[in-house]
């Protein structure tokens, strides 16, 4: 079979919700196909918002090898009789890159696009597109020949009985695969003739042309100009707790565990205990034994012990029962020698008397056997063992040697550090304040001159500065205040040092004090700390790392305390997952409790080569709170499975779930170590997002920007569910502030949040690093988002793009008021004189009639409510059309390498003003898109908290007379600052609570 054969089918299933053009309420609609300079039309279906075509059609492919470049196009249009025209109704998009075999293919659901920027839009548009070889179809007419030709309208007109009606209904909300009756037909035809089903070669791909059972897909994007192959995909995958379907739990396992948002997945334990009185093998009459675990191709080796005939090792091996090939499960005792280890013994099971254990059971206690030579007689020496069979809820599941996650080639269970899985706890973060007010006879080290002095305070590689004082005294006045962040446990200790610029670049000592912080004063308020004396020594060089210090009447008068009133941001601060202050007296009770499933990864992209192909061995992370946690390294696996679950407290709706995926460097050879791990993507779940108790299945596609564009590398399959323990405290929550009360009583700048900030993740990184295994700086600065604030052209114009998608709202409304005063609809037009009539006289009723329409609007909104959490847009990103040298610029190291010198030095400030400007116009979006998801219910909660307020306005408003009303609310905005409280107001405090669209930001 040759490629020329190849042909792209497309079955025009459907069209759902369209807009009504013909002024009657209806539209006329028809679809026409365009590709590969091939046109062809559907019928006609009379005025019918929701009409059904279900029509095939076949274009042929002329060059197949350019079908990457190609682009179908399927643009609805609205038939006018009177005119012999038609009105534009909505068109999609598809690259040819989604194009699928037969086999692949499911009806899916497109949103329709706009032609221009004014024009309007609504509905969806069901396709099947597919690429086949079969010989029996033949090519579609074009439509300019077919229009006069009847496309079995008997078939159209009178499609199926109404179930088949109410399947199409259900597909344009679940998005069920829909089967075509003429192309089955068709198929049935094709096999009564003894046509044979014949192999498809399409690229690297092979597909049959033959039809497969219906698929469950649902492909949900935030804009219609997304491509499908980035959008979210919905699935039902059978957990542990049973089958999710549409967020519930059907089909429940009645012994389901803890574990119920992955896949339940068996492994055989061995837990290799210690050996007792093991013979000595060597002629000096010790001993070096270690343990090899084998079953089928998988080894676990655990590290050998010199000379003990008692050894301890105390080590778990998990061996996956999808891996294995064989029945018999054997322990070897080894002696470890210089050219070939010697055997001792071993102990052999049988996998089907191995017993199962489903925790809260007891673990299995380990028992002695004996050992056995190679002819099966009993010999010498006892191995304590333990071997069972569990599930990765198994308590020996995180520290346990996998045998998914190493090759059969690599046993050691010693290199399994760098592979397991691993929870960690990023430490306490404190700011410190340091406020150095004066200091009192400084001792030149010049006579007859006054110092210049400055402090310099250092905490670790934190370095800050006072200005220089030019004062005519020997006691400088700075009353300045040097912020600084530190980690518990406090391991630097605070040294500021006086110094004299005697001449430019040389500054001279003149006395230094070391406080460790485990002694400075911590406060959870703004009360004030009581300020300090302290003596400064003047340190005297003798040798290089030695100082000899002497005491003078020097001191230095400081206010030092670590403030734990604040939250230490060392994240992103639109992607904060955790708002609680460092202080633990002033954290509130959890309102949830937030549990994910990391399932498995689909499509990953190869990182590195290996025996001369492509691979990777990837892990995930995720970020949330305090609590990151890390699943095993699955080596050599493109299409991994980690089926791990974590659970984390939940104390702010407003928080942010990271998710990413890696590929580990430090496997392999020893120069692979140290290498950076590469990132391969990530995912970001805001939890107000989510509806409690739903579990959320869906595959994430991992979209990463790279120098050459915007690259899909796979997709990560998750599970989440969000439980709330209290309800109402968590509806108090959206009353109150989102960043502790010191954030307002003492605000920092922008300068000062921004330096902190990047201290704060140098921190995390650096303590996190030291873990075993080390969660390594690259993969903390990638989940903390550490690069944000620096200048993208790409950015600046999707945050641009972004504000007037918001004012675009503003310019319908001028649009609609033009078309009211232009009498475009005469009805519509008397309708709002008879409002505007109504309102002018009856002015009360003006505020409630305002609440009023925004809860009627967001009931209406309650039925279209998003059903999946917000997922990464290239489009919003503006990351399909980023020019190369945009590109370029943002991949440009900092500062950057690209110039010489001068320009250089102006490049850079540009890059920091522009940085400036690109977050002040995404905060101000930021605002406008709150504005907009007040009515959306994308955090469901707020919408109906809102929703519920807005009707209660709507009464009180509607029976308290107006002047009322007005009189309170001008005294209440005027009021004394007496009556005023320092933290935002309650409608404040909900607002900035509000989801916006940057979560949808690449």
């Amino acid at each position: 079979m040759t490629m020329s054969n190849l042909k792209l089918g497309v079955d025009v299933v459907s069209a759902h919700n369209l807009l009504p053009k013909d002024g009657q309420g209806s539209s006329s609609a028809f679809v026409e196909l365009c590709f590969d300079g091939q046109r062809f039309r559907t019928t006609i279906k009379e005025k019918d918002l929701h009409p059904v075509w279900d029509e095939s059609f076949n274009f042929n492919i002329s060059d197949p090898y350019n079908l990457h470049n190609l682009t179908l196009d399927a643009y609805i249009y609205n038939n006018v009789k009177a005119t012999h025209s038609r009105s534009f109704l909505g068109k999609i998009s598809l690259s040819g890159t989604s194009f699928v075999p037969y086999s692949d293919a499911v009806v899916l659901h497109y949103p329709l696009e706009k032609r221009g920027i004014f024009s309007r839009v609504r509905g969806e548009l069901g396709l099947k597109v597919y690429i086949t070889d079969d010989p029996s179809l033949k090519s579609s007419i074009p439509f300019p020949a077919a229009e006069n030709t009847q496309v079995d309208t008997q078939s159209v007109q009178n499609p199926a009985p109404n179930t088949f009606h109410n399947v199409i209904h259900e597909a344009r909300h679940t998005f069920h695969h829909l089967p075509n009756p003429n192309h089955s037909q068709q198929q049935r035809n094709t096999s009564a003739v003894a046509v044979p089903q014949q192999m498809v070669k399409y690229g690297v791909n092979e597909m049959k042309a033959e039809p497969q059972p219906p698929k469950l897909v649902r492909m949900y994007s935030a804009s219609s100009a997304q491509p499908v192959d980035y959008a979210l995909k919905e699935t039902s995958p059978f957990l542990g707790g049973g089958q999710v379907v549409g967020g519930r739990v059907i089909h429940a396992d009645k012994t389901a565990c803890t574990y119920d948002l992955v896949e339940r997945m068996h492994f055989l334990f061995v837990r290799v205990v210690k050996a007792h009185e093991l013979p000595a093998m060597d002629v000096t009459g010790s001993l070096d034994p270690y343990v090899e675990v084998r079953i089928g191709n998988y080894k676990g080796v655990t590290k050998h012990l010199e000379k003990q005939q008692n050894p301890v090792w105390n080590v778990v091996f998990a061996f996956s029962r999808e891996r294995m090939q064989a029945s018999v499960l054997e322990v070897v005792v080894k002696d470890k020698d210089l050219v070939k280890d010697d055997f001792v013994g071993f102990v052999r099971f049988d996998l089907n008397e191995v017993p199962m254990r489903v925790p809260p059971d007891s673990p299995l206690a380990p028992q002695w056997y004996r050992l056995e030579d190679k002819k099966g007689e009993k010999i010498k020496g006892e191995l304590m063992l333990a071997v069972w069979i569990g599930t990765q809820a198994d308590e020996a599941f995180p520290d346990a040697w996998h045998s998914d996650a190493a090759t059969p080639i690599d046993s050691s269970a010693a290199a399994s550090s760098l592979i397991r899985s691993k929870v960690y706890h990023a430490p306490r973060l404190w700011y410190v304040r340091v406020n150095v007010v004066e200091a009192q006879d400084l001792v030149p080290t010049e006579k007859n001159h006054f110092p210049d002095a400055y402090v310099k305070a250092q905490i670790g590689n934190q370095v800050l500065k006072t200005k220089t004082v030019q004062a005519r005294a020997f006691n400088p006045l700075w009353n300045e205040d040097l912020l600084f962040v530190a980690a518990e446990p406090f391991e630097d200790h605070l040294i500021l040092t006086v110094e004299d610029r005697v001449a430019p670049g040389k500054d001279e000592i003149l006395g230094r004090v070391i406080i460790p912080l485990s002694l400075v004063e911590k406060r959870a308020d703004d009360r004030i700390i009581h300020s300090r004396w302290f003596n400064l020594e003047k340190p005297v060089a003798v040798d290089v790392d030695q100082l000899k210090k002497e005491k003078f009447s020097s001191k230095l008068h400081l206010r030092v305390c670590l403030d734990g009133g604040y939250h230490v941001l060392d994240e992103s601060t639109h992607y904060s997952s955790d708002l609680r202050p460092t202080a633990k007296q002033l954290w509130k009770p959890s309102i949830g409790v937030l549990e994910l499933g990391i399932l498995n990864a689909v499509g990953l992209h190869p990182m590195k080569t290996r025996d001369g192909k492509g691979t990777s061995d990837t892990y995930c992370v995720a970020k949330y709170g305090h609590k990151w946690v890390r699943t095993r390294t699955i080596v050599d696996n493109l299409s991994p499975k980690y089926n791990e679950q974590y659970t984390w407290e939940v104390f702010d709706p407003a928080t942010v779930l990271t998710v990413g995926v890696f590929d580990n460097s430090q496997l392999g050879d020893k120069g692979s170590i140290g290498n950076k791990d590469l990132k391969i993507g990530k995912v970001r779940i805001r939890i107000s997002t989510l509806e409690t108790g739903r579990i959320y299945t869906h595959s994430y596609p991992l979209l990463v920007l790279h120098a050459t564009g915007v690259k899909k590398m796979g997709e990560l399959h998750l599970a989440i569910r969000f439980s709330c323990t209290s309800f109402a405290n968590m509806l108090c929550v959206y009353s109150r502030p989102l960043l502790p009360k010191m954030h307002y009583v003492r605000p920092f700048t922008v300068m000062q949040l921004d330096m902190l900030r990047h201290q704060a993740v140098n921190i995390v990184a650096m303590r996190l690093g030291r873990a075993e295994p080390p969660l390594r700086k690259e993969v903390v600065e990638y989940m903390s988002d550490v690069d944000s604030h620096l200048w993208s052209m790409r950015r600046s114009k999707a945050n641009f793009f972004r504000l007037m998608s918001i004012f675009s709202g503003l310019f319908s409304v001028g649009k609609w008021f033009g078309d009211v005063c232009m009498w475009k609809n005469p009805i519509t037009t008397v309708l709002v004189h008879v409002l505007y009539i109504i309102l002018v006289c009856f002015p009360e009723l003006i505020l409630p009639t305002i609440f009023l329409y925004m809860f009627l609007i967001g009931i209406w909104n309650f039925r279209y409510r998003p059903r999946y959490p917000p997922h990464m847009n290239t489009k919003i990103s503006q990351a399909e059309v980023a020019h190369p040298d945009e590109l370029d610029e943002e991949f440009d190291t900092f500062p950057t390498s690209r110039s010489p010198d001068l320009v250089r030095l102006r490049y850079d400030r540009l890059r920091s003003v522009a940085g400036r400007i690109q977050t002040v116009v995404g905060d101000i979006a930021t605002q406008g898109e709150r504005f907009q998801s007040l009515l959306s219910w994308r955090d469901p909660r707020a919408t109906a908290i809102f929703v519920t307020f807005s009707l209660i306005a709507a009464l009180v408003l509607y029976v308290t007379p107006f002047l009322v009303i007005a009189a309170l609310a001008g005294i209440y905005v005027m009021r004394h600052p007496r009556f005023r409280y320092r933290l935002p107001s309650v409608p404040i405090n909900f607002f900035r609570r509000l989801p916006a669209r940057t979560d949808s930001l690449l």
